[in-house]
């Protein structure tokens, strides 16, 4: 077992690769007495790219170096700035970041048991820390606020009042997660040096600051989630990152804005503490290098050539991205994925002899939902996770429905009970019985996994309509086609709230009696 770094080490760990540390003496003094805590966050917004790499080995460092570290999830950031993430779809693209962030982490060796994961929403609209912005308002000049912000916060010719409120949310994290220092690039820099100005103003004192270079995108600049040509996307294909590494900027003997060369030295040298240069024999072979000061040597004196370069951090770029395209092929995260950062819709062609048609609304009015009535429930004959249940939803005949509830739910807890029922999805044999409807439940987010049937209001009778609140309207679908996937555009959106109420877009179900709830899963999904 190695011997625990003292506080020199930590201190060379800590700062290694960045490009500037505000409050040295502080950081090294707080080494000699205990471990530093310590928070990096990140706004919501655009699709997490590989430069996310880059924040990812310094918090590697961190934890090599001792230090108690937490992620932010900063999803009311993300709404501020400029409505980057708009605020239906801001809880998804933050479960999006929470499931991305994790997955690269574990796939260079990150311990996640050693973080502490946190979402801005989950203390930044307490009374208190309310309370802290309006005082912070009082103290804080435009001038101020409008030049913290002007590296991070986008910038437009009418800027909105949430742009300058921003800087001071940040500088308030620092209090409120109770840290010694915040990690960032150094775009931040204006917001660290505002929470240093204005933090002791409120009586709180003033935080270490420790900057990472910003690393240049493929293109020569500033790579960028709103440049698709600057970035490599987590979930590209081998293909993809292959035709975009080839299109990269990298000029024989150039180190300067070398995009390909900074991810070498802030991503895969900090990670393995080598780099290997793939080369056919005749060319030298593959030559491995344990220090990057030499390898960029080589490069400026032309004896590592481009192409080389490429090939190699293909290869290992693709070695880190392989884990996170395994975890992201499931089907639970692939509609996250796409719900979270839906497709601009673009009209088809029309085809032979029609008018291009307009594009369908996907709005809940489109969903028949009614109030069940389970009249008898058996197991499946062939699946031991499968009930066959007689619903009465108000028609002639009762439905037959077969529901994965055997695991979650006992026969007795759903015999005659009121269920909520999706009742215009296509009928579909389940294992040789076929199941006219879907009961609709709430599910846990975490493990173990637990499912709660939907409950109607009390004293509902079986065929009422079940609604979303504002769509009351509108005549349901005869039957869903399963090519339009209109229910799971909007499942996509469906979620519990901390009151336990089902909720489209926040909207609750209703029916005419009130509101549709679950016993206990806050914050779950719905399917």
């Amino acid at each position: 077992m190695e011997p625990a770094p003292g506080p020199q080490e930590k201190y060379q760990l800590i700062t290694r690769n960045l490009q500037e540390v505000l409050g040295e003496d502080k950081l090294m003094a707080i080494l000699k007495e205990r471990e530093l805590k310590i928070y990096w966050g990140t706004a919501t917004t655009g699709k997490p790219h590989v430069a996310y790499f880059v924040p990812m080995s310094k918090i590697a460092d961190f934890l090599k170096a001792g230090c108690e570290v937490t992620i932010l999830f900063a999803d009311l950031h993300a709404y501020l700035d400029n409505m980057k993430a708009p605020w239906e779809l801001l809880e998804l693209r933050t479960r999006y970041y929470e499931h991305v962030i994790k997955a690269m982490l574990e796939s260079i060796g990150v311990p996640l048991e050693k973080l502490k994961f946190v979402r801005g929403t989950d203390y930044q609209l307490s009374k208190e820390y309310t309370l802290d912005v309006y005082r912070l308002s009082s103290v804080v000049t435009q001038h101020d606020a409008k030049k913290a912000g002007a590296e991070v916060v986008k910038q437009v010719e009418h800027p909105l009042l949430s742009g300058l409120l921003y800087p001071g949310l940040q500088a308030l994290d620092e209090e409120y997660l109770k840290v010694d220092a915040q990690f960032g690039g150094v775009d931040q820099r204006k917001i660290f040096t505002f929470a240093e100005k204005y933090l002791p103003s409120l009586g709180y004192g003033k935080r270490v600051h420790l900057m990472n270079p910003m690393v240049p995108g493929l293109t020569g600049s500033k790579m960028s989630s709103s440049e698709e040509d600057s970035k490599i996307d987590l979930l590209d294909r081998k293909e993809d990152v292959k035709k975009k590494l080839k299109k990269a900027f990298c000029e024989p003997g150039n180190v300067e804005n070398n995009g390909v060369l900074s991810f070498i030295k802030h991503v895969l040298f900090p990670l393995k503490s080598e780099f290997v240069v793939l080369r056919e024999e005749k060319w030298g072979g593959n030559k491995t290098y344990t220090a990057y000061e030499v390898l960029e040597k080589d490069f400026a004196e032309q004896v590592v050539h481009p192409g080389d370069l490429k090939n190699s951090v293909e290869v290992a770029l693709n070695k880190l991205l392989d884990p996170i395209r395994e975890k992201f092929n499931c089907p639970e995260l692939k509609k996250l994925s796409s719900a979270a950062y839906p497709t601009p819709s673009k009209a088809k062609p029309a085809e032979k002899g029609t008018k291009n048609s307009e594009p369908e609304d996907v709005i809940p009015s489109r969903l028949d939902i009614r109030v069940g009535k389970v009249i008898s429930v058996e197991k499946h004959p062939d699946a031991d996770s499968l009930y066959v249940e007689k619903i009465d939803v108000g028609e002639a005949e009762p439905r037959t429905v077969v529901s994965g509830l055997v695991h979650f739910v006992p026969k007795e807890q759903l015999q005659d009970r009121l269920v909520v029922l999706l009742c215009n999805l296509k009928p579909q044999k389940m294992r040789g019985v076929e199941s006219q409807g879907m009961v609709l439940c709430a599910s846990s987010v975490g493990e173990p996994r637990q499912v709660e049937p939907l409950d109607p209001p009390a004293g509902c009778c079986a065929g009422e309509r079940v609604y979303v609140e504002g769509y009351e309207g509108g005549e349901p679908d005869e039957e869903l086609k399963p090519k339009k996937k209109v229910f799971e555009k909007l499942q996509a959106d469906f979620r519990i709230s901390e009151d336990c109420v089902a909720q489209w877009k926040q909207r609750n179900f209703l029916t005419k009696l009130g509101t549709v709830s679950c016993k206990s899963l806050k914050g779950g999904s719905i399917s």
